[in-house]
């Protein structure tokens, strides 16, 4: 691993960023639609509340930056250069991932602070919380992959955005059978089982989400690996 590398992917991304403002809507529509959201509910945010925006924050932000930056590199054919490059696949990793980071705490942050922040603090609530970033954050980095070009990255964000995003509202709106196979399925998935964290003092729910962060892992690794080899 090297820091120069990690360094100069970093300040490349940076500067990237500042000049894209589908990006910079990105980073701040969450905390508007928080404010929105915060002042129709007079400030009363319930758990599924609360990991709904965290949910999708970390979709729009998480995934959707790095999904953003590496669909458009792969347009413009600077990708495979960077990844044929002598930096290594975890010098890349890291150095594109440290702009969503700071982008994603950003947000955050500030959006925790309008609703309260009160409930997610203790170590297994964080725990939760970093293992959700690391999930949405190699998802966005394998579509970005996986992707042709910029205009399919929306698609993929509705998509990601339905499925993991938003399956706190889809476990609280009680028109599904309870003991249905879809409930059972949709209360494994990693943002379900953050809230879990809050109902029961059990280390499972952390094991499970650490299962969804190893499986967004390999399929990075994956599609890197694809990457490499593609014409």
């Amino acid at each position: 691993m090297s820091i120069r590398r990690i360094s100069a992917i970093f300040e490349k991304d940076i500067k990237d960023l500042m000049k894209n403002a589908e990006l910079l809507v990105m980073l701040t529509a969450p905390i508007l639609l928080t404010l929105l959201l915060n002042r129709s509910t007079n400030g009363k945010i319930t758990i599924p509340i609360l990991y709904m925006v965290i949910g999708g924050i970390f979709t729009l932000v998480a995934s959707g930056t790095i999904m953003t930056m590496m669909a458009e590199e792969k347009e413009k054919k600077t990708l495979r250069g960077l990844i044929q490059s002598p930096a290594l696949l975890l010098d890349i990793i890291i150095g594109k991932s440290l702009v969503t980071l700071i982008g994603t705490l950003i947000t955050l942050t500030v959006s925790l602070l309008i609703m309260g922040i009160g409930p997610l603090m203790n170590f297994r609530a964080a725990l939760g919380l970093i293992m959700l970033f690391l999930f949405f954050l190699l998802i966005g980095i394998s579509m970005g992959l996986f992707t042709n070009s910029l205009a399919s990255v929306s698609v993929y964000l509705i998509l990601l955005t339905f499925l993991f995003g938003f399956t706190p509202l889809i476990s609280t709106l009680g028109s599904l059978d309870k003991g249905s196979i879809a409930v059972k399925i949709i209360d494994k998935f990693p943002i379900v089982q953050a809230m879990a964290i809050h109902k029961t003092s059990s280390w499972q729910p952390c094991g499970i989400m650490a299962i969804w962060v190893t499986g967004a892992a390999i399929i990075t690794y994956v599609c890197f690996r694809k990457a490499m080899t593609d014409n």
